[in-house]
């Protein structure tokens, strides 16, 4: 039967899904962001080409993203439990999420910078700006729209390793799925925790898209 339990039980999945993906997706971007920077300036291409520097960082990111999640979850236990003190919760689950997280976004920052045109890059260096302020007044500046189109594709990775995480008590709605979906066969929380589920996704979604939006110059 549903009740009020069961209502604040989902409330309280949600905010544990937003918890989780909110901080792994900023703890994601501390990482990630510079490693994604790092990336496009060695590039052969970039501002300062390191070939060593960039085949160490694009080795790092191809490993880390080649791991399954719900491996990944289970390989890093032993840091988890160094960081947090536990391995099981929503607190905890941040950290693998985190390690999950980082390489796809220095791969989507890469991948964004790299779209800035040459010529533009090419114009501020003849001006004399320093690599620094070419890194955060043109090469952020001008892909900001593909980086925040990429910070919406991130949260909704982010948000669905979360609810796989429900599979070893990761907490939030993942978990409520499988423990009352799943082990005791109750179809209609399964369904509420999908539909909740493809709710946030399809927010953050439009939250991203209209920001986007809202700072395309070429609109």
């Amino acid at each position: 039967m549903w009740s009020s339990e069961t209502t604040n039980m989902l409330i309280r999945g949600i905010l544990e899904s937003l918890y989780m993906t909110g901080a792994a997706t900023l703890a994601g971007y501390v990482l990630g962001l510079p490693w994604g920077i790092a990336l496009a300036v060695s590039d052969e291409d970039g501002i300062r080409p390191n070939r060593a520097l960039y085949r160490v960082l694009d080795a790092a990111a191809n490993i880390l993203r080649s791991i399954p999640f719900l491996i990944l979850l289970i390989l890093i236990i032993p840091l988890t439990i160094l960081i947090v003190g536990k391995s099981y919760g929503s607190t905890a689950t941040i950290v693998p999420l985190t390690v999950s997280a980082a390489p796809l976004i220095a791969r989507m920052v890469e991948t964004s910078l790299k779209e800035v045109d040459h010529g533009v890059i090419e114009a501020a260096q003849a001006m004399g700006a320093d690599d620094m302020t070419i890194i955060r007044t043109v090469l952020l500046g001008e892909a900001r729209v593909s980086l925040i189109s990429g910070a919406t594709i991130t949260l909704g990775t982010i948000l669905g390793y979360s609810a796989m995480a429900g599979t070893v008590g990761g907490g939030g709605l993942g978990d409520i799925a499988i423990r009352y979906g799943y082990y005791r066969y109750q179809g209609d929380i399964m369904v509420v925790t999908v539909i909740l589920l493809i709710l946030l996704m399809q927010i953050f979604q439009l939250i991203g898209t209209t920001l986007a939006a809202s700072l395309d110059k070429r609109k």
